[in-house]
């Protein structure tokens, strides 16, 4: 049995090429999305309760290996993870889309470490920023924020109160230039916030703000715990599972 720890469009792709290579395998997915997208295959839908939770979980099931597919940003469960899965001696790699940090025009963002920093750099930059950092992370930027003209693009309804002269936009990639245009010059967007979460879903909202002239702050990611193999595509993570057979 192979879990794969999913809720990417990686993990999808990922898999298609397991069930076509005939493994027996879980895709788990946190549940933090109303309507997720459902790769193909068995799937469990629901936290573990923690790494301790996370290594019952293998033992129960006979778990044989673990493919860390989640979103560049969920660093809590990559932690649980790592620690379950050096705990049980359960192989693990980690499959994470390549980052922006490499793309045309991003040594002219404003790299931040995180989302306070990510909020008061876009307090000093401009008057009504694009939100796109997700809607668990919204409550870091109300108060810096609270006076901006903000457009705020999440997926589902945020958990909280936003504040009033905040405009929520629940929408879901991909993406389109000419959309993500029409959205900048709508808004009379002046700065863009955003996460490094890496692929071409989103990638748009970057080229729009290269042509537009606009700053842009970008979250780094958190990185993989130490000692993780690390690949960037599906197709080297189901090579991987293949050669544990």
């Amino acid at each position: 049995m192979i879990l794969v720890l999913g809720g990417t469009a990686e993990a999808r792709e990922l898999a298609v090429l397991l069930q076509d290579a005939g493994h027996e395998f879980t895709s788990s997915l946190a549940g933090r999305v109303a309507r997720p997208r459902l790769p193909v295959g068995e799937v469990r839908i629901g936290g573990f309760g923690g790494a301790e939770g996370l290594c019952d979980h293998l033992a129960a099931h006979g778990v044989r290996a673990v493919v860390d597919a989640t979103h560049p940003f969920a660093a809590g469960i990559s932690a649980n993870a790592a620690a379950a899965c050096s705990e049980t001696g359960v192989p693990l790699l980690r499959l994470e889309r390549p980052g922006w940090s490499t793309a045309p025009g991003a040594d002219r963002w404003h790299w931040v470490s995180g989302h306070d920093e990510a909020a008061s750099t876009a307090a000093e930059l401009g008057d009504r920023p694009f939100l796109t950092i997700g809607r668990q992370s919204l409550g870091r930027f109300t108060g810096p924020l609270a006076g901006h003209e903000a457009l705020v693009r999440v997926v589902d309804p945020p958990d909280r109160a936003i504040p009033a002269r905040w405009r929520l936009l629940l929408d879901r990639g991909p993406y389109s230039a000419d959309g993500e245009r029409g959205l900048f010059t709508g808004h009379a967007a002046d700065v863009l916030v955003t996460k490094d979460s890496g692929g071409s879903f989103t990638w748009p909202k970057m080229a729009v703000a290269a042509e537009l002239g606009l700053p842009v702050v970008v979250v780094s990611r958190p990185g993989a715990a130490p000692g993780v193999e690390v690949v960037v595509d599906a197709v080297a993570a189901a090579e991987w599972v293949s050669a544990l057979s």
